[in-house]
């Protein structure tokens, strides 16, 4: 791994400073510790944090640490050498492992810096038309439903037209599928004056003449929801929008080291892409584009710009089309260790016994936790079936549930607790979970990474008990009282129920 740097810096000084520490460094030909908590030990976490919202941010193992706290000397030892010579070779490894894993040729892939990144990439490239049309979802990421809305707000024209599927969950694959193809055929129906001639190359009807392709329609799919954290049949899902000639961009931001057998060249998406340093334990922040070479004349430009941007109307365009990958090598000077910490991430987590071992592991823990946690607080998990799990679950917490929206929960009760589970998690408990309200209730989205196990979920379980009473005495007994003058019994005492209606969604994360 070091090459020219190890002999650089043999036998000096400075190399004592990047002596591994315990935990940062492991004996491949030695078994691993068990699943849970013997674990931590090979991570940063805090010995008595209790850490439930690996999805939000990502964990990175020690042995990631020390290789990027290594790289960070190699660089500054001499940043000509790293950048000029050193750089490229390295990200190309990163690229072509990141690729084997997800099913694509490594010349699909590029690393940018976080899966905003890469959506905005995606969005932008694309040339819009008066009348196109970009179908996103109730449950679409806040930053990527608000890339949708930039797209059809700003001042430049021509602009798309944004489509919202209403997911209230929870649902089943079947209905999910459904409801997105509904939601198509809704859009041509209702807008029967346009044709939808701009179609992907995998779709029927798709045609090289541009004077043939007028309108399209753009689907922005998760491939596991943020809030609650469920996993969508988006393959299934990309199947009928190529059916329907809808372009898809998959947002997968929680993939990559959590869904299994994600194989895109068999899938066939048309865009694609997921956060390294969330589940894949890269350092942050490191997310996969992935555009197959059949899609890449639409992306001209890496955002921001590189120097390898080739004009469509330059000589060099007809060698080299829009130079994708090349683009995205360098976009100006930044810190380069997110991307060429990916190997050294495989590696471990192949230490560990590979991606089938941690996801096994990790989507029982996710399934059996939740339940005790459910047993815990008196209520229930969102998906009793487990369809929609991968290694993220979802709890109802024991507060009231609306039948109508507001009769409970003002937009000002609902950030007054998300602003106390927060900082209670935090600061007096040391502990984190995901907390939301969907679909008329309060629910908590859990995490299961491998350094947890059964006990961390009793014990957020017993945290939002508390918690939660809390909230009962102070931030809605005003509410209750005034309800039971009115109507009789307090909707304090009102039990978890099967029948949800939707209000909206509070994302307390950043």
């Amino acid at each position: 791994m070091l090459g020219w740097f190890t002999q650089y810096f043999a036998g000096s000084d400075s190399r004592r400073r990047i002596t591994p520490g315990p935990g940062e460094t492991y004996d491949i030909n030695r078994k691993p510790p068990p699943f849970g908590h013997p674990l931590k030990h090979y991570f940063a976490l805090d010995d008595k944090y209790v850490n439930l919202n690996h999805g939000s941010y990502g964990s990175i193992p020690l042995p990631v640490i020390y290789a990027a706290n290594l790289l960070a000397y190699e660089i500054d030892s001499n940043p000509d050498i790293f950048n000029r010579v050193a750089y490229k070779p390295r990200l190309v490894k990163s690229r072509e492992a990141v690729a084997k894993l997800i099913g694509a040729e490594a010349d699909e892939v590029v690393l940018v810096p976080n899966a905003t990144h890469a959506l905005n990439t995606i969005m932008r490239n694309f040339e819009w038309r008066e009348g196109d049309l970009i179908i996103g979802a109730t449950t679409t990421y806040g930053a990527v439903s608000n890339t949708i809305r930039y797209l059809t707000d700003r001042s430049e024209q021509p602009r798309p037209s944004m489509l919202t599927i209403v997911y209230n969950f929870p649902l089943t694959h079947a209905e999910i599928i459904e409801l997105f193809r509904a939601k198509i055929q809704e859009a041509k129906q209702q807008h029967a004056d346009i044709q939808f001639t701009d179609v992907p190359p995998l779709s029927p009807g798709y045609d090289t003449d541009p004077a043939e392709k007028k309108n399209k329609i753009v689907a922005v799919i998760d491939s596991i929801t943020s809030n609650p954290g469920v996993l969508l049949p988006w393959k299934e899902m990309c199947r009928i929008a190529r059916e329907e000639g809808v372009w898809t961009v998959i947002d997968a931001a929680h993939s990559i080291g959590q869904e299994q057998s994600i194989n895109l060249s068999e899938t066939k998406p048309d865009f694609w892409l997921s956060n390294c340093h969330k589940w894949l334990f890269a350092k942050r922040g490191c997310a996969v584009l992935y555009a197959p070479k059949r899609n890449q004349n639409i992306m001209k430009s890496s955002i921001p710009t590189s120097h390898e941007y080739v004009s469509p109307n330059g000589s060099k365009y007809a060698e080299v089309g829009t130079n994708f990958v090349k683009q995205h090598e360098w976009t100006g000077t930044t810190d380069e260790t997110p991307y060429i910490t990916v190997p050294t991430a495989i590696a471990f987590r192949e230490w560990l016994g590979g991606e089938e071992a941690i996801y096994d592991y990790c989507h029982k823990l996710a399934m059996d936790g939740a339940r005790r946690m459910a047993e815990v607080m008196g209520t229930k998990v969102l998906d009793e079936s487990g369809e929609l799990v991968a290694t993220m679950s979802n709890v109802y917490l024991p507060l009231p549930t609306e039948k109508t929206p507001g009769e409970i929960y003002s937009p000002e009760v609902l950030a007054k607790i998300s602003g106390l589970m927060m900082n209670k998690l935090l600061f007096e408990y040391n502990t984190y979970a995901g907390h939301f309200f969907h679909n008329g209730a309060w629910v908590s989205r859990c995490s299961a990474q491998v350094f947890n196990d059964i006990s961390d979920f009793e014990y957020v379980g017993k945290v939002f008990n508390v918690i939660c009473q809390e909230v009962k005495d102070t931030i809605l007994r005003g509410i209750c009282e005034e309800q039971q003058q009115q109507s009789g019994p307090s909707i304090l005492n009102s039990p978890v129920e099967d029948d949800w209606v939707i209000l909206a969604d509070i994302d307390v994360e950043s």
